[in-house]
This record gives structure tokens, sequence and C-alpha cells, in this order.
């Protein structure tokens, strides 16, 4: 009989499958999206996704066995294997990162060393340091535990040296992450339903009227939970405080008049309750509806423009609720989790219980169930994800059913992974996978992408405008206040300009909340010698380090290293060391001298990094216990706050000088997107937008929330100088600890490339910080023609790479390819 053979795919960056032989007692049950374990290397085993299974040998090479199958259906969909072979192919990266990226970590199987004392060894006559080692080796134990188990004994020196001697024999372990939540559930015995079993039982309970309260109590709670039936309850639950509970269950259970069993439960949160209905639109919001509706039976894809607090949510909530009557699965996709909360309320109280999020900061069993429930849906009854809402990482669920895809805020940088691999835009990917399961995709947006919107002017997309406030609320009153002149008259208090801080004042004394915006976090972003000018810089990194208050540390946003805050100059030894600039910590601190009643809030990466801050501080916010929130770009994506009547941006300027051809239509969406914070409800809103150039045309198209006007004033630009949308943009970077040697790889690359003479190169050149985490650093830029054929550019890109790697010293280089970057 001829052999079965797989295509194995591996959480590892190789070019291709690999293909295993499927031995006979897998044959039957192996199919595409299944786990197995494969040998890979001498001594390696990796688990990997059946990509495909035929009955074609390879061509050379030795054919090996898979070790193990895991799964008895499919973890992976087939549109899952398509989009990853799709993402591979045009972002020019391998379909082992896309795995690994899409894949849950709870469900890829890690491989670990394990150690185990060599048969024969006695561990007595070693030294005692590794004595102690081999001893806790004599069953097998992973190099990880080792470590743990011996806390400041411990030597990776030693470990290797035993295994040199032949003292340990090693060999990697693959295990699994997931392990499903189970709880033990109690309810009475299925024959005490019968009337007359449950009277004799309370008979032979007659002298043990502990025993028989409790079964009676456990009769009446499971009878409210599952009237008619014998329903469970959760043992704790049932046993609450009571310190003798358990032992009057055990005699219960052993007396065969209760039931004790475990039972699989979720751990993701519950709605608080159940849904209370679809809000009504306004006459505004129909006629937008009715057009999408429209357009979506001749596009696949709609852009909506709509203003700030314009009402799109309601409208994308109507959509789903389309989408879920017809039994479709919808994917809401958000640029940031801090968004999650505030919709997720939204939701649930509309749609309930088929509501979930994902992102990742979720812990990794909650991320395994959210793709197990997507995967099943269907088929399992169970609709508790049929409507996901996530960050750019829920794209890669395993949808089978998906019938509506919504990118809120599209115009929003986050939706671009950067690292690692695949650097995938979000958004574009939305638009990939509606064309592959036939599901309608609507882009959301105030300030839409210039990509977006010049394909919704072309007639690619659809186009709907929604260009009015919900209810009453009135757009925001946006007065731009000079810097340089309130410093030249003396009129700032710290940070503000009269204008906000009178503006602040008023807000606060009539119980109104105000949002400051700062894009820099920490408390200073570097500081100098007031006598020399020395600033302390990364040992790691071509930066300065930020000074940050908590911890007096003076910290690398790159890499992380800290360093103290130094007493003296590190050049002079003079002691005038001074803070410079300011970051989100010094704002709190000189609003709180300011404004010393205020209740004050910051909201930065600082202060959200464990896992509910960002829920508590969202909460303190819709609460009104907090009465000014200061913060980075996160206060300016989608906080939903009635209260909210004042906003200041206190550097305008930080965003108008960034090195990068999307800096000013960038500045307009972040002017515009915290501008519309304000106002939202009865208390009309107010934005002070403080900077040195009250005359730069993006703040002039700002304070006039003109985005027409700004699109048509910079598109002729773009297409001048040959930059998206005109071409597709491609960024080459090359890594390596030796620079001189980064940059002979780097001009070698470019002149390859260079071949190719419909692309336009640029560079190689160092970029604005040219050395990370001790890792020098060359980019080339690449401007391709949009008719430039992906596969094409993949090809000559690959080529060329791989040519250069091959030259003498280049081996050791990193190359990493961005496309679509910037």
């Amino acid at each position: 009989m001829d052999s079965t053979f797989a295509d194995i795919l591996l959480p590892l960056p190789l070019k291709e499958t690999y293909t295993y032989r499927v031995p006979a007692e897998f044959a039957s049950r192996i199919s595409p999206g299944m786990r197995v374990i494969v040998p890979f290397g001498r001594k390696k085993s990796f688990a990997g996704i059946v990509a495909a299974i035929h009955r074609l040998p390879p061509e050379e090479g030795e054919i090996r066995d898979i070790t193990a199958l895991l799964d008895d259906l499919p973890v992976v969909t087939p549109k899952n294997l398509e989009l990853w072979k799709w993402m591979a192919d045009y972002y020019i990266c391998t379909q082992g990162e896309v795995m690994k990226a899409a894949l849950p970590a709870g469900l890829r199987l890690e491989s670990e060393t394990v150690v185990s004392l060599a048969p024969g060894t006695d561990p007595a006559t070693l030294p005692p340091a590794e004595e102690a080692h081999a001893r806790l080796a004599a069953g097998k134990i992973s190099v990880g535990d080792l470590q743990n188990r011996l806390p400041g004994l411990f030597s990776f020196g030693i470990v290797r040296k035993l295994i040199e001697k032949g003292t340990l024999i090693t060999e990697e372990e693959l295990r699994e992450k997931y392990k499903p939540r189970h709880e033990t559930v109690v309810s009475l015995h299925p024959s005490l339903q019968d009337p007359a079993r449950w009277e004799e039982a309370l008979h032979h309970l007659r002298n043990a009227p502990r025993q028989k309260e409790m079964m009676t109590r456990l009769a009446h709670l499971t009878s409210l939970i599952s009237p008619g039936s014998p329903g469970e309850i959760p043992r704790k639950e049932f046993l609450g405080e009571e310190t003798s509970g358990e032992n009057l269950l055990r005699q219960l259970v052993a007396k065969g008049y209760l039931v004790a069993a475990q039972r699989e439960v979720s751990r993701l949160p519950q709605p608080p309750g159940g849904p209370t209905g679809i809000n009504p639109l306004t006459g505004n919001q129909q006629k937008a509806l009715t057009e999408i509706r429209n357009l979506f039976a001749k596009k696949q894809v709609v852009l909506l423009h709509g203003i700030t607090a314009s009402g799109k949510t309601e409208i994308y909530i109507h959509l789903i609720g389309e989408a879920l009557a017809t039994g479709r699965q919808v994917l809401y996709l958000v640029p940031e989790i801090s968004l999650t909360p505030q919709i997720i309320a939204r939701l649930q109280k509309a749609f309930g219980g088929k509501t979930t999020v994902y992102h990742s900061r979720m812990s990794g069993p909650e991320r395994v169930e959210v793709w197990q429930k997507v995967l099943a849906f269907g088929t399992s009854g169970d609709s508790s994800c049929q409507v996901v809402l996530g960050a750019r990482s829920a794209l890669l669920l395993p949808f089978s059913r998906l019938g509506l895809i919504i990118v809120d805020e599209e115009h929003e940088p986050s939706y671009k992974q950067n690292d690692p691999a695949p650097r995938y835009h979000a958004r574009d990917m939305a638009v990939v996978a509606g064309i592959q399961h036939q599901a309608p995709v609507l882009l959301g947006s105030a300030t839409p992408s210039f990509e977006s919107y010049r394909n919704a002017k072309t007639g690619k997309y659809g186009l709907v405008t929604l260009p009015h406030r919900f209810g009453h609320a009135g757009l925001p009153e946006i007065i731009v206040a000079d810097l340089l002149r309130a410093r030249k008259r003396r009129e700032m208090k710290s940070l503000l300009t009269p204008e906000l801080y009178q503006l602040m004042t008023a807000a606060l004394q009539n119980g109104e909340q105000v949002i400051l915006f700062q894009n820099r976090r920490g408390y200073a972003p570097w500081v100098e010698c007031h006598d020399c000018g020395w600033i302390p810089e990364c040992r790691h990194c071509d930066v300065s380090l930020t000074y940050h208050r908590k911890g007096n540390q003076l910290v690398c946003h790159y890499c992380g290293y800290r360093e103290p805050l130094p007493a003296h100059c590190g050049r002079c030894g003079s002691p005038g060391i001074r803070t410079r600039g300011f970051g989100t910590e010094k704002v709190e601190e000189e609003i709180g001298l300011l404004f010393p009643g205020a209740r004050i809030s910051r909201m930065d990466l600082d202060t959200t990094r464990s896992r509910h801050a960002l829920d508590h501080l969202i909460g303190q916010l819709e609460s009104g216990k907090t009465d000014i929130l200061i913060g980075t770009q996160m206060v300016t994506k989608g906080l939903d706050l009635a209260r909210v009547s004042v906003v200041g941006i206190l550097n305008a300027d930080n965003l108008l000088s960034y090195p990068d051809f999307r800096a000013h239509e960038r500045a307009f969406q972040l002017l515009v997107q915290v501008s519309g914070r304000p106002g939202r409800s009865s208390f009309p809103g107010k934005v002070v937008l403080q900077t040195t150039q009250p005359g730069h045309p993006v703040i002039g198209f700002a304070r006039e929330i003109n985005y027409h006007g700004l699109f048509n004033s910079l598109m002729p630009e773009r297409k001048l100088f040959g930059y998206p949308p005109w071409v597709r943009l491609v960024r080459i970077s090359l890594k390596h600890r030796d620079q001189e040697r980064v940059t002979r790889a780097a001009g070698f690359l470019a002149g390859m490339l260079r071949q190719e003479e419909k692309i336009r190169i640029l560079g190689p050149g160092s970029p604005v910080v040219g050395r990370i985490n001790l890792w020098h650093l060359s980019e080339i830029w690449l401007k391709v023609p949009r008719e430039f054929s992906p596969a094409h550019l993949r090809t000559t890109m690959t080529r060329a790479m791989e040519h250069t790697l091959r030259q003498p010293g280049f081996s050791t280089l990193v190359i990493q390819v961005d496309v679509d970057a910037g």
C-alpha cells in the first residue's frame, strides 16, 4: 500500500514546510490543521501543524515519521492556513513566523531541556556543588526547575560540566501548556428524583440532622437552578464559609445520596447581566446605515467617515445585530487594548453573552479558550464567542462563519505589527480576510488614513459620511494658544498657558472633568549637566536616557536599561544635573501643585502594565472619581466620557517634528482625535492646543477640523515625491554587533537590489537611532511601483538577501523586511 505523507508547518523561520511519513495508526485520523509532534534536527522535537496530506514522497533526503498526533479535530481551519500563506508571501516572511504569531502560546507545545542522572552514577562521589545538582536529577528534571530548586547555588556552568563528564544526560521534552479549568459540583443522586426514595433517604437520616439539613438545602437550591431535573451547584458556592461542610458532604456522597463530580468551567469573565436591547438610531445614523447596506451589495469594503462622537459605534451595533440574525460571526477590531473595556460593555448590553474580547493582556489559557470556542462555533451550540472584540491578533482567530468585519479607528498606526515578523497591517489583512470569507468589511474613522480615503474616492471602496455629532452635542471649540507669547509675557502657570489654566479652573469648579495630553512618558525626556552640557546616554543604544521620578532612575525606552540618577556630571563632576523637557510624570506633579484639591490619574504605559490597571483607571473616570486625566496617546483613542469638558494638548510641536513622511497626517489625526474627547453630552467642549507654531498649516487644519483641506494639501506632495499611496514602501533593516560589517553588507545588498530598474532604492543609511541593544543598524528603503507584482518583489528581494548572506563574513547578519512600512 502507498504511504501517506504530510507537509508540516513548524514554528520556525523556515522557508518551506517539511514532509514526513504518516504512520499507519494515524493515517485514517490525520487531517490538515491538526497538531503533530515531529523530529527535527539531531535531538529536537517540535509541535507543528499539518498543512497538507498527500502521497508524494520527497525527491531527496531522509523521510522521517510523525511521532505523535495531538488532536482529534483540527485546531486550525483551511482558511487559516490560506491566510497564513498569503501573509507570508506578501510580507516576505515565513509561514512558521505567521503560525507562531497566530497560535496562542497554550496551543504551541514548547520544547524543554530535561536532565537526568546517568545510570550507575553515585552523586555522593561528586564535589558538593555538583552533588546538589546531580541529586535533584536522580529523576527527570527540567533545567528551569533545577534552577528554581537551587536558588543562589544553580549554575549553567556546573550543568554543562556534568553533561560533558557524562554524569548527566539530556533530552528534549514537549510540554502541553494549556489545561482546562475544572471545578467540583454537587448534586442529588438521580435516584432521589423518585419521591419514595427521597422519603426513604430522609428517614435514614433522621438521627443525623445536620446531614439531613444539608441534603434538604441542596435539593432546594438545585431545584431553583434547574426546576424539574437534578441540578448541580459548585461545591464552593454550596458550602460557603461552613468549616464542617466538607466532612458532611463526604459522608453524604459515601452514603450515595449526593454526587460530587468534576465540571469544566470557563475562565472568561461573564457579562454582568443579559442583553437590554439595541438603541434606536437617529435620522443621520439611520441614513448612514442604509447607505452602508446598499454599498455592501456592490462593494466588499465600505469606509465610514464620521466625525468624533457622531455615533459610529451604534451603527456598528446595528450591523452586528443583522449579522448575528443570520447565524454568522463578527470580528470587531480596535487599535488599542485600552478601548476594549468601554466597547465590550456596550456590546454586552446589546448582545449579552455572545461577546468576548481577545488581546495580548489576556492569560494564555483564556486566549486558548477563545480560540477553541471560535473554532467550534456552529458545531458546539456555544455562541459565547460569536462576536469577538480584539486588537490586531484577533484577526488570526479560526473563524469559519465570518459574516462581518469592523475595523474601528482604521487610521491608527497601532494596527501595524512592527516586531517580530510577520510585520503585517491588520486593517489591510482584514480586507484580505473579508474577501476570503466573503464577509463585508467596514472601516471607520473620523480621520481616515490617506490610503483608505483615496480608495474610497476612486471607487475601490464605498464611502459613507456622518458629518454631525450624535444628539445635541456640538463640535468642541478649539483654541490655539501661543506658547512663545505666553512665555515672553510671563503668563505661564507652570506648563499651562493662561487660556488652558482658566478653562481648567472653571471646569473643576463646575464638577467637570479635564484631559491633558502629553505624548511623552516619564518625568523628563533627558537630563543634562548645567555646566558642560553632558547628557547621560544608554550603554546599549544610541539614545539619551529618560528620567523617571519613581525609583529616581534613568531608563532607556528602547532596551530597558536602567541606572540611578547621577548626583554629579559624568564628564566634569559638576553637581548641576538638570531635567530637560517634560513627560507625563512631571505633568502629574506640576498639575498636583496647581490644583491641590483635584483627583488626578495618569494613563500611560507605566501605569497600565498590570492586567486590571486600565479597567480600574477607566472605572474611576466613568464614576467621576477622577477630575483630571493625564496621559500619552492612550487618552486620544476612543474614550467616551460624558463629563469631560476641557482637553489640553500641552505641546503640539512634538507631533510635527518626526522625520517621517506621514508626520503631518498623523499629527492632524492625533490632534483631531484628542479634540474629540470633550463635549460629548450636555457639557460644551473646549480644546486648548498649546504650540510655538500657531501658524503651522497642520495646526490650522486641526483647529478647523478640516480633513479634506489637509488631504488635498498633502496628496500632491506625496505624488510628486513618490510616497504612498502612490507607491509601496519597503524597509530592509540589517543588524550586526559589528558596525563596519553591517555597513559593508548594507552597501552590498543595496547594490544587488539596484539591478531591478523599476524599483527606486534609497540608502543604505543609519536610522535615527543607529544602535539598539548593542546591535548596529542600517536601513535600505525601496519605493515599489503599485503595478509591481508582490510575487516578483518577494523573489527579487529573497534572491538578493540570500546572496548577501552567502558572502564572506555576512552569514551572521540579521536581515528584517517590513513591507508597507512607515
